[in-house]
């Protein structure tokens, strides 16, 4: 099948390329020239504009663009809409807010275009593992791109089957699942990346605990000097808590387990943000996301004003004196 692609960046780029491993055809566009070249080295059909690529396109056309979520996808989309023409497709798979993705397919729809919002999770490693994609738009526009889908997917693989599913859409055991109509595969990825600052936060605090178990204001009979990198590999092997997260932790700390290589500054993406919110509209109690999101806010502070005024008010109330600050833990 033709894909064009708008976006060559890590995701899309490697997108691409696994399309064109597995049989597929891809016209590309990015506005760095260079990105296009490489694409086009490895067999895709370069376009220089959104206008060559569309022209280029077989009809019905399908247009993915991946791009950072905001203006950029914003413009591309509205340029897209009036290049392609009805019964075409545009293909969001970048991290949209989901409530665009409500209003741009309304807009497409009434000019007889197809949108699809495809939140898209495998980052830099899907060009191998595959990508997990959970998908909105009308039935219609989501079965007729299945082949691309069906081969970015990572298939069942090793992963034992679940009991019970017999009957279910055997699409989620490959990877990719048609959540609903348009909205809903971002309104999905969104939660999953909450859950995923949560998951995140809960295993660098706990190895905090683990790495500060020798401080020296803890008894000394009671002071472990902890090997972090192994813990991280044993608790891959059967335990409760392994995952892939783990696995890059793991494969983090053996390279280098003081991460002298980091800052610690944490920035987000916004799907946190836009998960707290979706959990105050729906009056869900979100505390660990949430907590999970400020921790991130606070990691671009040095020294947090609030911190400081907390350390005034314990000296007003109980006349608490500021400890010297400590120097880098060992």
């Amino acid at each position: 099948m033709q894909l064009g692609m708008i976006g060559l960046g890590r995701m899309g780029g490697n997108i691409v390329r696994r399309l064109l491993r597995n049989g597929h055809t891809a016209v590309v566009y990015d506005r760095d020239p260079k990105a296009v070249e490489a694409l086009a080295s490895e067999g895709a059909t370069a376009a220089s504009s959104l206008e060559d690529l569309a022209a280029k396109l077989e009809a019905p056309r399908t247009a993915w663009v991946m791009l950072p979520a905001g203006q950029i996808t914003e413009e591309t989309v509205t340029v897209l809409g009036g290049l392609l023409s009805a019964d075409d497709c545009i293909i969001d798979g970048g991290n949209s807010f989901y409530q665009d993705d409500v209003r741009r397919a309304r807009d497409l729809d009434a000019k007889g275009i197809h949108y699809v919002d495809v939140g898209t999770s495998g980052g830099v490693w899907g060009l191998e593992r595959g990508y997990c994609m959970m998908i909105g738009g009308h039935k219609e526009a989501v079965d007729r791109v299945d082949p691309i889908f069906r081969t970015l997917a990572p298939g069942i693989g090793e992963i034992p089957r679940t009991p019970g599913r017999n009957g279910r859409d055997p699409r989620a055991e490959q990877g990719y699942i048609h959540a609903g109509p348009s909205g809903a595969g971002h309104f999905v990825k969104m939660i999953h990346n909450g859950i995923e600052y949560g998951l995140m936060q809960a295993y660098a605090e706990g190895f905090d605990i683990l790495r500060h178990a020798n401080a020296p204001d803890i008894p000394e009979e009671r002071r472990f000097d902890l090997n972090l990198g192994d813990i991280a590999e044993v608790w891959r092997r059967g335990s409760v808590v392994s995952s892939w997260l783990l696995d890059l932790t793991a494969s983090a700390l053996a390279g280098d387990e003081r991460l002298e290589g980091f800052s610690g500054y944490v920035e987000d993406s916004g799907e946190g943000r836009w998960t707290i919110n979706a959990a105050i509209e729906e009056a869900v109690p979100a505390t660990v996301l949430s907590s999970a999101l400020y921790r991130r806010f606070r990691s671009r502070e040095d020294e947090s004003y609030a911190d400081k005024l907390l350390s005034a008010m314990r000296q007003g109330f109980g006349g608490h004196k500021e400890p010297p600050r400590r120097g880098p833990a060992p």
